[in-house]
């Protein structure tokens, strides 16, 4: 037991049965989603129009290479970043530039921006959830009007600002941004030279105090200068220091020559001590009174040799021409002796001129020190002189800049406008076309969804988990009994019999009813008997005219438990498999309907559900030999489930609404209990198993509760046709 107990409580989502719920829907979804799409064409048929207009702007520098102050600035450089983009932004948006395009355009005047409060706004208004337009000043209203048609955004990763405006006016909607445009790009030249003014103004005292501090920064220095003797030389150097210099290398120069005078002295003095000969000295050979005695002494030299050769030495010309040799050498060593005085003198010269040098060079290099002491200071006032002399030039040339700008009336705004808005030709909004797709689009969808939601809590699209799925109701085309006119039970049963292929000479002829005066129940139920006696009513013709009358709900009563859950049974399988949706709930005591229809008297059914231990999908279960759905009677305590039997006519209304037909078999029961089971469209059946006097007391009964003549079916009849099924 256990495991059918379980196997009951675990279902599934039957998806096919589940999506078939739309297309045996569609009808209705379709007339919804096209009621919906005419709503919205209607709305975009009696919707004013609104036009917009675009104007965009460029963010870059207008100033010209050949005007521009610092020619040697960056020009690769973005004049503003994403930050001053913004803000440029919130600039064009201001309440100063829409102010001036509002009153420029006279918005006021315009419906448009200054229209009557609707009735709407006037109920918020009086119970304090909205201000009230009207008390409002008209340029306040016309510029909440424009803020709201107004759009001014920036492109992502660019300098590039666009304006929108909205109106239901195609030439105001080109105009307006165009407009704002030219007013941002007035806003920002004007504020250039109101800049360039306030610059210029005060520039001109900044200058002449400049001239008075440069002018008294000079004066300091040359007093300084002249009050340490540090005068300015050659290479804007010191006149000591530049002097220092010069004796340095004068000192240098003069000791080079006293050393070379020294060093000829020491040559020549050297010669003339050992008797040498001179021809090794440079300066005697330099010597032109020494070179005459030279070649005149090598004259007489070449004279003695020509003589010896005839004469002896003792020859008085060889002696005379001897002492005249002897007197050139003599006056040779003279004149070389005099080279040396020079030699000495120049010497001593040089020497003397070394040490002044020294001196004076001594003295320069304290007066140098002295200067560079005092040059730190000086080199102080300079660097001031000069920085003041810098901010000055740079006054003047910012001055002379800003001055002929203001004259000449050139500031350039850092903006241009590169994209106009022009009239546009159609409107933004409304948009018939995709609004309409939309609409009928969105409608398919919701539709959609709500048909499928409603399909799976209703629990038809639930299926025992375990169970090879049933073909769904759903699945089957609905039959068109209830767009057709009611047929008599006659008829009913001939189609009935056509659809199980039996030959239609079988049926037999419904007699014609006579109309007659009213009768006692007693004597309905006689007349009632004889019908029943022929086979005129049996589980194929009430199937039919079940069918034909379209009844929502069916109650079988009976005077037997198990003979009328068989009539129930056999009704309910005889009308699945005409192609209807149908329920058969067991209402009896010991469950006899659905004992022949579900595996085991123990599953869950309509007690579970009154007492909330199960829900739909737990307590509706396939039929064996049909598509027929079974709900039993249940296992839960059936007293405890009758003190929540006031639930069950909104159990039978859901059923209703998922299903076709609902069969109820009520067993043995009263007027009473068949009252609270009765609804929309409900048809009371009576199995008539029993003798005629017991269902002529039943109908009887039922008939004086003010319920209606029931019908009355013979369970047998299917039974001797279809030997194959059994009632239980």
């Amino acid at each position: 037991m256990p495991p059918i107990q379980n196997n009951a409580n675990d279902v599934d989502v039957d998806l096919g049965r589940l999506f078939s719920s739309i297309a045996r829907d569609w009808r209705r979804i379709l007339v919804v989603a096209l009621v919906i799409t005419g709503l919205a064409f209607a709305f975009t048929s009696v919707v004013t129009p609104k036009y917009m207009g675009e104007t965009r702007i460029l963010i870059e520098t207008r100033e010209s290479e050949f005007t521009r102050i610092d020619s040697n600035a960056d020009r690769s450089a973005p004049i503003l970043d994403g930050e001053g983009v913004a803000s440029q932004v919130e600039v064009i948006s201001s309440i100063d530039i829409i102010t001036k395009v509002a009153r420029d355009f006279d918005l006021a005047s315009l419906d448009e921006f200054d229209a009557q409060p609707s009735m709407l706004s006037g109920l918020l208004s009086m119970v304090g959830l909205a201000v009230d337009p009207r008390n409002l000043a008209p340029e306040e209203r016309v510029l909440k009007a424009f803020r709201e048609k107004l759009d001014v955004y920036r492109v992502e990763n660019s300098r590039v600002i666009v304006i929108e405006f909205s109106s239901e006016d195609p030439k105001l909607a080109a105009a307006i941004p165009n407009a704002m445009a030219e007013a941002y790009i007035g806003v920002q030249r004007a504020a250039k030279l109101e800049s360039n003014a306030d610059a210029t103004e005060w520039l001109e005292p900044e200058i002449a105090e400049l001239r008075q501090k440069v002018k008294e920064a000079e004066q300091r220095v040359a007093e300084f200068r002249g009050k340490s003797d540090l005068f300015i030389g050659e290479n804007n150097s010191v006149l000591a220091t530049q002097q220092l210099s010069q004796l340095s290398t004068e000192l240098s120069r003069v000791r080079a020559n006293r050393s070379a005078a020294e060093a000829k002295i020491n040559t020549m003095r050297a010669a003339l001590d050992s008797g040498a000969s001179l021809d090794s000295v440079p300066d005697v050979l330099a010597s032109t009174l020494i070179q005459r005695l030279r070649e005149s002494e090598l004259e007489l030299r070449a004279e003695i040799a020509e003589l010896s050769t005839t004469l002896l030495p003792n020859h008085p010309r060889i002696r005379a021409l001897n002492s005249q040799l002897g007197d050139l050498r003599q006056q040779i060593r003279a004149e070389a002796q005099k080279v040396l005085e020079g030699l000495q003198n120049e010497a001593r010269t040089a020497r003397a001129r070394e040490e002044a040098l020294i001196g004076d060079v001594n003295r320069l290099k304290a007066e140098s020190a002295r200067a560079d002491e005092e040059g730190v200071e000086l080199r102080a006032l300079e660097r001031e002189a000069a920085a003041q002399r810098e901010l000055l030039e740079s006054y003047l040339t910012r001055f002379r800049e800003a001055t002929s700008r203001r004259e000449r009336n050139y500031l350039p705004a850092d903006a241009r406008i590169f994209s106009r808005a022009i009239e546009p030709a159609e409107p933004y909004f409304p948009k018939k076309i995709p609004i309409l797709g939309a609409a009928f689009a969105a409608s398919l969808l919701i539709m959609a969804v709500v048909t499928l939601l409603r399909e799976l809590f209703s629990g038809r699209a639930m299926r025992p988990a375990g169970q090879v799925a049933m073909p769904s109701v759903e699945q089957v085309e609905m039959p068109a009994h209830r767009e057709e006119p009611a047929l008599t039970p006659a008829e009913a049963a001939r189609a009935a019999a056509r659809s199980h292929e039996v030959p239609e000479s079988e049926i037999e002829p419904e007699p014609e009813v006579q109309a007659a005066p009213p009768a006692t129940p007693q004597r309905r139920s006689a007349e009632l008997a004889p019908r029943n006696m022929f086979g005129e009513i049996d589980v194929e013709r009430a199937a039919a005219e079940l069918i034909s009358t379209g009844a929502a709900r069916a109650i079988f009563v009976s005077t037997d438990i198990d003979d009328g859950a068989a009539a129930a049974v056999l009704v309910a399988r005889e009308i699945a498999d005409a192609g209807l949706r149908v329920l058969l709930l067991d209402l009896t005591a010991s469950g006899a309907a659905s004992r022949a229809t579900v595996e085991s008297r123990f599953m869950r059914g309509v007690t579970d559900l009154l007492v909330g231990e199960a829900q739909f999908a737990d307590v509706i279960h396939p039929d064996h030999f049909s598509s027929l759905h079974v709900m039993p009677i249940g296992t839960a305590n059936l007293p405890r489930a009758m003190r929540s039997v006031e639930r069950l006519p909104i159990i039978l209304d859901s059923l209703n609404s998922a299903y076709d037909l609902v069969l109820i078999d009520g067993g043995p029961s009263g007027p009473e209990s068949v009252s609270r089971l009765i609804g929309e469209d409900t048809r009371i059946v009576v199995s008539a198993t029993r003798p005629i006097k017991e269902v002529g007391e039943v109908v009887a009964e039922l008939v004086d509760a003010g319920l209606g003549e029931p019908m009355i079916v013979i369970p047998s009849a299917l039974a001797e046709a279809e030997p194959g099924r059994t009632a239980a």
